[in-house]
């Protein structure tokens, strides 16, 4: 399965499943990532972290861990 940590930048990817457990994974679907939610990845940091994207009409910046737990289509 490939991450959004794994997506390019100018793609739109769509969130299958959400890695993680307790309050790491309340926090990532309090900012609106949850599962069949659209993502566009606007921008990547030369080394990788952070990395920038549209999610439900907002803009918001994911850390390199964070977007590892999020699996991707």
């Amino acid at each position: 399965m490939s991450t959004l940590r794994d997506a390019k930048c100018g793609e739109t990817v769509k969130v299958l499943k959400i890695r993680g457990e307790g309050a790491v994974k309340r926090r990532i679907m309090d900012m609106g990532i949850t599962k069949n939610t659209d993502i566009f990845v606007r921008k990547v940091a030369p080394l990788g972290d952070p990395v920038e994207v549209t999610v439900r009409g907002y803009e918001l910046s994911l850390r390199k861990a964070d977007a590892e737990m999020i699996e991707v289509q």
